[in-house]
């Protein structure tokens, strides 16, 4: 008999999926938004709708020699976090109470995102070093895990 994959493997495996649809030079992301285990929305890191991608208009932050984790604002594309909570917000689907899955620790805007679209749960398949986000969502009393792909075991980061 086949085993079937644990719910947190499940949607992780989704986010790694979305994140294939990055268009970010830098890293690769994705995200899947769920709520009593039904997912509500999928995002992955790129430019917005219409507006030229990285690829074509080249890596703002590279130019700029931006280090990873800073100066996020400076960046054509959105996270995938943040495209997740818009798409389900435009399909209809509030975010209230949904877990997060996520590939990377989401950083310190995208926790506060998470905070006001009051999802209570996140799941991270990689660490993102940003002690702000860490320090907003645990004040949020907002369950931060890491879940490894490789053995399945997952930990409560905060």
């Amino acid at each position: 008999m086949d085993k079937r994959p644990s719910w947190q493997r499940y949607f992780m495996e989704m986010a790694k999926l979305a994140s294939t649809r990055s268009t970010c030079l830098r890293r690769h992301v994705g995200a899947v938004l769920v709520k009593d285990n039904q997912v509500l929305s999928t995002g992955y890191n790129g430019s917005p709708k219409g507006v030229r991608h990285c690829s074509e208009a080249g890596c703002l932050r590279a130019q700029n020699n931006i280090p990873s984790g800073q100066m996020h604002e400076l960046c054509r594309g959105l996270h995938a976090e943040q495209n997740a909570i818009i798409q389900s917000g435009l399909n209809g689907s509030s975010a209230r109470g949904a877990t997060l899955y996520c590939t990377h620790q989401p950083c310190s805007i995208c926790a506060k995102m998470i905070i006001n679209a009051e999802i209570k749960v996140i799941y991270i398949a990689d660490k993102y070093p940003d002690a702000l986000a860490e320090e907003l969502l645990r004040e949020a009393g907002i369950q931060l895990f890491h879940f490894d792909l490789e053995s399945e075991e997952t930990k409560r980061l905060i």
